[in-house]
């Protein structure tokens, strides 16, 4: 029997002075069985560092041609495609076939440096392609925030973001490896 997906809800009140943009976000996650805290909470942290009123979480592990997070145009192309992780080469390319934006977000530190050493030289040539890693301090101090029910706040000011439950605050400053 397979397992099914936890359900979460989270509200995000965004306040992002770098775009002028301020908004709450009211989500339903689905979390797959085998997404842990960690890939969860910095796919929030994500979706909050591009906030949109079209941004959108799609269903993630469990469907392959998807991102984590995409923004569709009014006429159903992709504006935005947001993964998490180590995709390879062919995803990558097919994404930026596919959407005007890529953006991965890595968080894994050894994996994420040997990952990156290798596909670089490969990636260059993506001219809509942004690779961003967050430490693991931070992705570790996020997946503590993760409830079945969130109330998050999320503020970010020249490139740096405060991630906050109400108990617990992080500064996270991702790092830009490409920007696309």
């Amino acid at each position: 029997m397979a397992l099914k997906s936890t359900i979460l809800k989270a509200t995000i009140q965004i306040t992002d002075m770098d775009r002028n943009y301020y908004q709450d976000h009211h989500l339903i996650i689905a979390q797959h069985p085998s997404e842990n805290a960690m890939r969860l909470m910095v796919r929030l942290l994500a979706f909050s560092l591009h906030a949109s009123e079209s941004m959108q979480l799609s269903k993630g592990l469990s469907t392959d041609d998807e991102p984590d997070i995409w923004q569709k145009s009014f006429s159903n192309e992709i504006e935005v495609w947001i993964d998490l992780g180590h995709p390879d080469e062919k995803r990558i390319r097919k994404a930026c076939g596919r959407a005007q934006q890529v953006i991965i977000y890595t968080y894994q530190h050894r994996s994420s440096q040997a990952w990156w050493a290798q596909q670089q030289n490969k990636l260059n040539r993506f001219k809509n392609l942004s690779v961003r890693h967050i430490d693991e301090a931070s992705a570790q101090g996020l997946s503590l925030m993760l409830a079945r029910s969130m109330s998050l706040q999320c503020t970010i000011q020249d490139g740096q973001c405060w991630f906050s439950n109400g108990e617990q605050a992080l500064e996270i400053t991702p790092v830009i490896c490409k920007e696309g």
